[in-house]
């Protein structure tokens, strides 16, 4: 759990009401003691410890009057269930590899005992376990190949309350084992110490031989004075150098041994040992060549439906001129659902950080998603980190203080009335966040705003009260209110008495889902005259953009497509003319789509996602397949498309690029086809609408901070800030203003702005230091960019004037 958030009995009992007269307080309990117990000796007593604890009164004996927990039997304890059946109670707490150790002088007749150790996680377990009517169950765990003390917690839920365990360490060890030091990434380019510690916590001396295994993904250069074969005395240790160099760039396995071989060498005044099987300890530990500059995406997406017939694409994959050598890679996928792309990336839609009450993602239901994968969607679905951004009124604000958020509130209420059928969720939480928004209705039905919409974009040449109104009628009508309910009747008056003046696209497009779903038809067609006269159509595609602008935002392109295609999807029955209408703005929709499934931001994700998933039941057919043809000269790929592998995420690497590929579909389903490219690009240094300014300063022989100067030419949106840290060192955001949200994840700090204002230079001290020394270290990136248009960025590098 996260640090300071862990249960503890003060916790949960500050959590009750005034305790009830009888019983004892939980710090009065006594714990039950064991009870020796002879053959035939009957442990059934009358429960006068029970009796005298309903009054509250304690009692000092010595007779047995307390039922007891568990019974000791020739020295061997038993555990008592609720059903009175025995078992043994085992609590190991210790760990250490398997076998004794018995040792002969000089060499070893016997082949070694090796241990190979690759699975190094920092947490583990996070399981649940059905215990039953015996109050205890056992688990059976492999523990990591770390060596070290985890900390263990565990609790239970029943009818009869929460039970919390005390906490408990489990050591992991061994008394002879290897331990390696290597960054977690560097740059091509870079090189470092790679360090290997012998310990030895045998009682004996022994020799210990340390050999690296040999790889073409990097090269290994001896230190001029180490010796790799030494004494190690018990409790001793000893650290072996080489200089790596990585050969190539990706993900690559580093594996040394350590070897406690037979010799005749004297060591502290005594021939040294080995073990009776000798011992061999073998680590193998991952490291990611990165290349160097900044990565970028670039997707191509469709959805194709051959219905019978023969459907082809051509692409032509080219690269810039300053790609970075041998930074290039590119795959395509083919999956036979809508949704299956988004299904198979839940963790990562969106490729940018969570730490604001909007960024929760809602899954819809469609009728063909089976129950294995329903029941990995639900372990996404969940209300807790919600929770921490809601104030005691019921309502919502974006960090969790100031001021509450209406429009925020309206989203969390519309989230937690669609997720409240796979998890749950107390129903008093939606009701509180219904009345709060209920309270922002005037006597005219309009809902007024309260707090910002860090969406700039999303404020046109309306009234924002108008938009909010829109919004709020929506989710409402969304959990099913009827539209004869005072409140959603006076918001829908409201947004009657102003539609004539709305020349917002935004708006008026969630106008549209709007009185769809409140099957007002006469409002809604006059609501779609005004979509259809804007729409952008492009041969077999369709969408809608707030303004003609070049830089108009495509995450807001998204939103006002998605929006447009839930109201025709809506209508009380659909027409063949309706479909095609609806076809059109799913093939743009799906173009839009990232590689992971997900679109820009959160908000265009949510909502194309829910529009598509629609889309989805209304076209959805349970028999047909297909098979796609993905070919280039030099190279091709075949993808089956059926009813039983539809779910199915299959994906293949292009080889030859840059080549003009085909497309072809054959068959009778629509199959969802991607190809994602992924290469770097030398960091841009020309001026954007965002700037950032990075540098590296301090003392070298101490913790020393890095400064950032943020400037930007205009007001910004919710911005982040995302710092890859430099090869080999670590960052301290201890000092870090509290005004903003800080994360970090491996050698990368992301920090969330609520906003930037217009030509303010904002400084920022991030304490970083040196962990692992790495000689010819590169430069790194900081990007910084607009949460709701990622196309909004700028970069910059930084590096160490230690270096």
């Amino acid at each position: 759990m996260e640090s300071g958030k862990r249960l503890d009995t003060d916790k949960v009992f500050n959590l009750l009401p005034l305790p009830a007269v009888s019983g004892y307080p939980h710090n009065a309990v006594d714990t039950p003691e064991c009870l020796e117990v002879r053959p035939r000796r009957d442990v059934s007593l009358d429960h006068i410890y029970d009796s005298l604890r309903n009054v509250g009164l304690k009692m000092a004996t010595n007779l047995p009057v307390r039922q007891p927990l568990c019974l000791r039997y020739y020295g061997i304890t038993y555990h008592l269930g609720t059903t009175g059946s025995l078992h043994m109670c085992i609590s190991p707490l210790f760990v250490v590899s398997e076998g004794t150790f018995s040792y002969q002088l000089g060499g070893s007749a016997r082949p070694p005992m090796q241990t190979v150790r690759t699975f190094f996680p920092e947490t583990w377990i996070w399981q649940l376990t059905e215990v039953g009517d015996s109050g205890s169950t056992q688990v059976p765990v492999t523990v990591p190949d770390t060596i070290t003390s985890w900390e263990t917690e565990a609790f239970c839920l029943s009818s009869e309350g929460l039970g919390l365990a005390p906490p408990a360490q489990l050591t992991v060890f061994q008394p002879f084992f290897l331990e390696l030091s290597l960054p977690y990434s560097i740059i091509r380019g870079e090189i470092f110490e790679l360090k290997a510690t012998v310990f030895n916590y045998l009682s004996k001396c022994i020799m210990v031989k340390v050999t690296p295994a040999p790889s073409s993904d990097y090269t290994l250069k001896a230190s001029a004075d180490d010796q790799y074969s030494s004494c190690l005395c018990a409790n001793g240790r000893k650290t072996f150098k080489w200089i790596l160099t990585p050969s190539v760039l990706g993900v690559m396995n580093i594996t040394v041994s350590a070897e406690a071989e037979a010799s005749q060498t004297v060591c502290d005044n005594e021939i040294v040992s080995v073990p009776e099987r000798g011992r061999i300890d073998t680590v193998t530990r991952s490291l990611l060549v990165q290349a160097e500059g900044t990565e970028k995406t670039k997707t191509y997406s469709w959805l194709l439906c051959p219905k019978g017939d023969t459907f082809s694409e051509e692409l032509d994959l080219t690269l810039p001129k300053d790609v970075i050598e041998g930074s290039a890679r590119s795959s395509v996928s083919v999956i036979g659902d809508i949704l299956g792309r988004a299904l198979t990336n839940l963790h990562g839609l969106l490729q940018m950080p969570y730490g604001c009450g909007e960024q929760n993602k809602a899954v819809r239901e469609t009728n063909h998603v089976k129950k294995i994968l329903r029941n990995e969607v639900t372990t996404y679905l969940t209300s807790e980190r919600q929770l921490n951004y809601r104030h005691n009124s019921g309502a919502y604000s974006t960090f969790g203080h100031g001021k509450e958020n209406t429009w925020l509130t309206a989203f969390v209420l519309r989230s937690f009335g669609k997720a409240q059928k796979y998890i749950f969720i107390d129903p008093q939480i939606i009701q509180t966040a219904k009345q709060w928004l209920i309270s922002r209705q005037d006597s005219g039905g309009c809902f007024i705003k309260q707090g910002r919409l860090f969406n700039n974009r999303m404020k046109g040449g309306v009234n924002d009260n108008v938009t909010m109104t829109a919004y709020i009628t929506a989710s409402m009508l969304e959990l099913e209110t009827p539209v004869t309910d005072p409140v959603v009747s006076k918001g829908l008056s409201c947004l009657r008495s102003v539609i004539e003046n709305v020349k917002n696209t935004y708006t008026t497009a969630l106008l549209a889902y709007t009185f769809s779903l409140a099957r007002d038809t006469d409002t809604r067609q006059q609501l779609f005259k005004k979509l259809e006269h804007v729409a952008i159509s492009e041969g077999s595609h369709l969408h809608w953009s707030q303004s003609a602008s070049a830089d108009d935002s495509e995450s807001l392109e998204v939103e006002i497509s998605s929006y447009v295609l839930l109201a025709v999807l809506t209508a009380d029955s659909l027409t063949t003319a309706d479909l095609g209408f609806a076809n059109r703005i799913v093939s743009w929709l799906m173009k839009q789509q990232n590689a992971y499934g997900g679109f820009s931001s959160t908000q265009d994700t949510v909502v194309a996602l829910q529009a598509l998933s629609l889309y989805a039941t209304k076209v959805f057919s349970s028999d047909g397949s297909s098979t796609v043809t993905v070919q280039s000269a030099a190279d091709t790929h075949h993808f089956d498309v059926n009813q039983d592998n539809k779910l199915l995420y299959q994906e293949k690497q292009l080889q030859n690029v840059p080549a003009k590929y085909s497309i072809e579909v054959k068959g009778s389903t629509c199959v969802s086809v991607q190809v994602a490219q992924f290469y770097n690009i030398p960091t841009p240094t020309e001026d954007k609408t965002l700037r950032i300014d990075a540098k590296l300063e301090g003392d070298c022989k101490k913790t020393f901070g890095q400064y950032l100067l943020l400037n930007f030419t205009e007001r910004s949106n919710m911005v982040i800030v995302d710092i890859k840290l430099l090869s080999g060192f670590t960052a301290d955001t201890s000092l870090v203003c509290l005004t903003v949200k800080l994360l970090i994840i491996r050698f990368t700090v992301l920090i969330h702005f609520k906003n930037i204002p217009k030509n303010i230079p904002m400084n920022y001290q991030i304490q970083m230091k040196q962990v692992l020394p790495v000689k010819n270290l590169r430069p790194a990136v900081v990007k910084v960019y607009d949460y709701y248009q990622t196309s909004d960025q700028s970069e910059t590098e930084y590096t160490s004037h230690c270096a």
